[in-house]
């Protein structure tokens, strides 16, 4: 019971990582708000397997892109289960695969300013609180490809580059104030999300760690858990590949 206890708020965690996320948080005794943005029967449904296993769940709507939903998610979240001591940070754009020759600069700038609302609008709206408390914790789901690239991917590499420097920066600030932020980076995830990736392109990506597979949500889920709790009280700033050792830092 690594979360007994806390509020926990999961943005994006209609499904895949963030809905594994809030499933094992609940399990660790923690109360979730499950974000979602369009996906509403998708976050009930997290909702009612949290409660069928005892736990204590609500559905919150936002687009976290948007300052004032972002806002008002966090305050209903606070009047529901009250101040959000751990927020994950996990909701992110789509990806536009394409050769960085004659990538659309549209793209590129819907991708990166996107990332970063989805998480700057959302870290602000929980902060205050935590400052009061001088405690918090805060994880981002970031991407493996934000340090190494890969073909087609330019826009999703400098995302999510930009929100691993844009943690190192709030870990600083807020390190201070008793605040933990810490990056999560996996590697190729079976979820919705890569459903498009040709599976050739998933098995060779598997060969390439020494795990010899792809991820799953709950692998990813498990390594933002780590972080999260206090049991992790002393890391701040980190930076964790959940990619079956695909990159040894």
């Amino acid at each position: 019971m690594l979360l007994d206890g806390k509020v926990a708020l999961v943005t994006g965690a209609s499904r895949g990582i963030g809905a594994a996320t809030a499933r094992l948080f609940a399990r660790h005794g923690a109360r979730v708000a499950v974000n979602y943005n369009r996906s509403e029967d998708a976050a009930r449904e997290v909702v009612r397997l949290v409660e069928k296993e005892g736990g204590i769940a609500v559905a919150v709507g936002a687009d976290v892109t948007e300052r004032g939903q972002a806002e008002a998610m966090v305050r209903a979240v606070e009047r529901t289960l009250g101040p959000v001591d751990v927020l994950v940070a996990n909701a992110g754009m789509r990806v536009h695969m394409a050769p960085f020759v004659g990538y659309p600069w549209e793209e590129l700038e819907a991708k990166l300013t996107g990332e970063a609302k989805a998480v700057f609008f959302v870290v602000q709206a929980v902060v205050p609180s935590m400052i009061e408390r001088r405690a918090g914790s805060i994880v981002v789901v970031s991407s493996g490809l934000s340090r190494h690239p890969g073909d087609g991917f330019c826009a999703h590499s400098a995302a999510k580059a930009a929100l691993d420097a844009l943690v190192r920066a709030m870990a600083h600030e807020l390190g201070p104030q008793g605040i933990r932020v810490n990056t999560v980076a996996p590697g190729l995830t079976l979820t919705d999300a890569t459903a498009f990736l040709p599976e050739p392109a998933k098995e060779a990506a598997a060969r390439r760690t020494p795990l010899r597979r792809n991820a799953v949500p709950e692998d990813v889920a498990g390594a933002i858990l780590v972080l999260a709790a206090d049991t992790a009280r002393h890391v701040t700033g980190a930076y964790l590949p959940v990619d079956g050792g695909t990159v040894m830092p």
